[in-house]
């Protein structure tokens, strides 16, 4: 750095008008424009900052006469390179805050194997061609060893940082892949750092002793940071609470003292002040997420001000119109193959021999050979130190670029999702995702029979601590009642109807895996998190609070956490429930408030017009983007995707408690319109049933000009029940379902033709005729299923208007939970006029979001505000899923 580092804010104060001379906004802005467009192509963020410097540079935009002298004068850019570096500072002491010794430990020897060829290798290609680069283009002032010490560092460098982002966006960190390349990414990130210390030491240095001298002062300065200082800071950390509760005040004061002093005494012995702050990083406790906690505080300012004024500073400095003939970009390209062979030959090599294949040896390397923004610092070390000259300063910026665009694609290609194995504990042997599917697959055919007809492996989604209330509540509705051993005239006897002897009393073990969901935001902080997920699955607070809440309920619950990014949310759900072999997703939702419409002048009501924007499809933005609209997005999506019945419990926002388990009684009411979502819809009544704390009144409604008849249980009017089967799996291979989470506003599903719907009315009236037509008397009936129809009323209902007739049905009834299906697809009635009547009558704005999300039978039931809660389902579509 050229000023000490308590000059800082002196100078700043004092020359801030000449450093807006130079325009931060507009740096600011080309930086976050471009990292829109590169975000939808899975690259990270850095090279947005690095593209967006490089065109504000005389590469692009440079090239305008009067750009540079209006937007970045001479005047004010020694203050641009003062804060630039300042920023890289605190940016080098959030790398430190990443590099976590724990991770190095899960695969010490394997990652050590796997670093140490990934720097070899690199440094000694890198030392090969620098014997030709020298003669063409560095001055003969420069010694070679230093160029020589400079190209191999930049070589044999991994960005750290970027690789985490990466691994984490392509959901590597619970493979054997992932684990050994965060490991061998954080030693390969401390050597680097160490052998670019040295670097500087032997250039700054005027004699081999003085660099010998320079180099014993820092290793001597890193010793009592890490064995003196780490232990004081953390001493610091527990006496001010700053490990249960967050950093303090003075804690983070400190912290800062901290920061700057390691800076400026690496500074003054002759080393880079990055180097003091890296490692003021490193000696911060992790204990408690302090680390974490720390890299929120900062990182929002680091990463939208400070790096792209440092990538401006170093675009600047970078000039591709030097790559001017044909032997600079032939050693443009080897400088860009070289890197690339020797990091990823390297890895590739040593992981194979490591024991790893051939596909995830591959894979590996290619991680390994990302570069990113770790380079571009080493780079402009060695332009800063007069070592490389602009035009090898080029080269080596297009090589980095290029290398770490390449890295996403490439991993993706050779390590796509079905081929990646999945790390184990304990010895247990390793497993693809396809094979374990397979495994929970066979395992839920042998679970489901006409013995054991109720659900009992369920997916709980746990995302905010709001929607816990709802999960509790449908987790206990669900929940099979403990059947009465005291005798077997009971609820033993019932249970063991449909055995052969009552020995074989059989009931279904619950199996409840709980999904933690934490979006992966573009914060650095989001990442440090993904990478110790293993740790953060037994302190998240919403977990903690679920796990309790089975210990207390006598209900076995698994526990998983997923950190991923808002779109891949709902992809994750599916993807847990399929591997788990759940044949329940259980989902909250708090729908959006709906408000109430003034009448106009004429009377009608007074509806906001918006207009559609095009710009939502290239981007896949939402005008509404509030917190319920949101999670409306991820609950339409788990629905468009899954191969799996989904159950979405809906808080209208009542606040009253659901009944279950409070020693009272709770009442259900469905109206079955048809299709295969009520379907589902009424075997889930009836399993909810089998609680003798609960019972039902099932509607069957029907649009026509007849008033309202009571259906009798005929004696065994349907004897083949089973004959339901093949109709039901038939219509499952007709209901193909598409996703269009982006540019559509609604989930969209294949049109039904006259053979499926006449299939859907016959399966209805068989599932129907399974419940309602049963004779109670029958001794064919599973003990289980007899007390649950035993507990419902059916009923038959014909109206002109089957939503207001269900309401005024259901209005009845105090404390209701409704059940509905979705009835987006396949659906008998279309509701849509009979609803736009009831939106008028209770003068409700804004419900397009809840019809779009519940579908028009469940959100009629919402703007009425009858129901105490709801549950709307949908059954799955399994074709194109297997």
């Amino acid at each position: 750095m050229d000023y000490p580092s308590w000059c800082v804010v002196y100078i700043i104060c004092v020359h801030g008008l000449a450093l807006s001379q130079s325009n931060p906004g507009v740096i600011i802005m080309m930086a976050q424009l471009l990292s829109l467009g590169l975000g939808r192509m899975k690259q990270p963020k850095v090279i947005a900052e690095v593209l967006g410097g490089i065109l504000l540079g005389p590469t692009a935009l440079g090239r305008i006469p009067g750009f540079t002298q209006h937007i970045f004068p001479s005047q004010s850019l020694p203050y641009l390179s003062l804060v630039a570096n300042i920023g890289l500072c605190l940016f080098l002491f959030i790398v430190g805050l990443e590099i976590d010794a724990s991770i190095i430990k899960r695969n010490a020897r394997m990652s050590a194997i796997v670093s140490l060829a990934g720097m070899a290798l690199p440094f000694g290609l890198g030392s090969a061609l620098s014997v030709p680069l020298y003669h063409h283009f560095i001055d003969p002032s420069v010694k070679f060893t230093h160029f020589m010490l400079f190209t191999g560092v930049a070589y044999s460098i991994t960005a750290f940082p970027v690789l985490c982002r990466i691994l984490t966006e392509l959901k590597l960190l619970d493979t054997t892949v992932g684990i050994v390349v965060l490991s061998a990414g954080v030693g390969n990130d401390v050597v680097g750092w160490t052998l670019l210390a040295l670097s500087v030491a032997l250039v700054n240095a005027g004699s081999g002793l003085t660099a010998l001298w320079v180099l014993l002062t820092c290793v001597a300065f890193t010793m009592f940071l890490l064995f003196v200082v780490k232990r004081v800071m953390l001493w610091l950390a527990r006496a001010t609470g700053s490990t249960d509760n967050g950093p303090t005040m003075f804690y983070m004061t400190v912290v800062m003292i901290l920061l700057w002093a390691c800076a400026f005494f690496t500074d003054i012995v002759g080393v880079n002040a990055i180097f003091g702050a890296f490692l003021a990083g490193i000696i911060v406790p992790r204990e408690g997420g302090l680390a974490i906690a720390l890299t929120e505080k900062l990182e929002d300012m680091v990463s939208i001000i400070f790096l792209p004024l440092y990538f401006t500073l170093s675009g600047l400095n970078t000039n591709l119109g030097l790559l001017d003939n044909g032997i600079t970009w032939a050693f443009t390209i080897a400088i860009a193959c070289l890197a690339f062979l020797g990091k990823f030959g390297g890895c590739t090599v040593a992981s194979r021999l490591s024991g790893f294949s051939w596909r995830e040896s591959s894979t590996i390397g290619a991680l390994m050979s990302c570069k990113g923004l770790v380079e571009l610092i080493v780079l402009n070390v060695g332009l800063s130190a007069g070592i490389l000259s602009p035009r090898v300063f080029s080269m080596f910026v297009l090589e980095a670029l290029t290398l770490t665009f390449m890295t996403t694609p490439l991993v993706t290609a050779l390590y796509p999702p079905e081929r990646r194995v999945i790390a184990t504990s304990g010895g247990a042997p390793p497993q693809t995702r396809d094979d374990e599917c397979r495994d929970f697959d066979a395992d839920k055919k042998s679970l489901v029979n006409e013995e054991q007809p109720w659900r009992h492996r369920f997916t709980v989604v746990l995302d905010r601590i709001e929607h816990m209330p709802c999960m509790m509540a449908l987790t206990q509705l669900v929940r099979p009642p403990v059947p009465d051993f005291s005798s077997l005239t009971t609820a033993v006897s019932m249970s063991a109807a449909s055995y052969p002897t009552p020995s074989k009393h059989k009931t279904p073990e619950v199996s409840i895996s709980a999904l933690r969901l934490i979006e992966l935001s573009d914060r650095t902080s989001a990442v440090m998190k993904s990478s110790t997920a293993d740790t953060l699955i037994h302190t998240d607070p919403l977990l903690g609070i679920f796990r309790m809440f089975g210990e207390l309920n006598d209900l076995p619950v698994s526990t998983s956490l997923t950190i991923v990014p808002q779109d891949d949310l709902a992809y994750n759900v599916v993807d847990h429930a399929k591997r788990n072999a759940s044949q329940l997703i259980l989902l909250p939702w708090l729908p959006p408030c709906v408000g109430t419409a003034e009448p106009s002048e004429g009377g009608a009501l007074r509806r906001d017009k918006f207009d559609h924007n095009p710009f939502e499809s290239i981007f896949g933005t939402s005008r509404d983007r509030s917190t319920s609209a949101v999670h409306s997005q991820f609950v339409r999506g788990v629905f468009a995707q899954s191969a799996t019945d989904v159950a979405l419990f809906v808080d209208p926002g009542n606040h009253l408690n659901t009944g279950a388990g409070t020693g009272g009684s709770h009442h259900i009411f469905f109206p079955f319109f048809g299709g295969p979502d009520d379907r589902l819809a009424l075997e889930f009544v009836v399993q909810l049933c089998a609680n003798p704390k609960i019972n039902a009144t099932v509607v069957k409604m029907e649009k026509r000009e007849i008033g309202n008849t009571q259906i009798e249980r005929p004696p065994s009017v349907y004897s083949d029940i089973k004959a339901d089967t093949n109709s039901l799996a038939l219509l499952h291979q007709h209901g193909v379902t598409t996703s269009t989470m982006i540019g559509f506003p609604d989930t969209v599903y294949g049109q039904a033709n006259t053979q499926m719907r006449m299939q859907s009315e016959t399966a209805d009236s068989i599932v129907w005729m399974r419940y309602a037509g049963r004779n109670l008397s029958d001794s064919d009936i599973p003990g289980p299923l007899r007390a649950a129809l035993s507990r419902i009323n059916f009923t038959s209902l014909a109206s002109p208007a089957p939503l207001h007739a269900a309401i005024q049905r259901a209005s009845m009834c105090q404390r209701v939970l409704v059940i509905a299906g979705r009835s987006k697809r396949l659906a008998v009635e279309d509701h849509r006029a009979e609803l736009k009547d009831l939106v008028e009558e209770h003068r409700v704005v804004g419900h397009e979001v809840i019809s779009k999300t519940i579908g028009d039978v469940a959100t009629a039931f919402v703007v009425s505000g009858c129901a105490s809660a709801m549950v709307v389902l949908q059954a799955a579509a399994n074709v194109g899923m297997e």
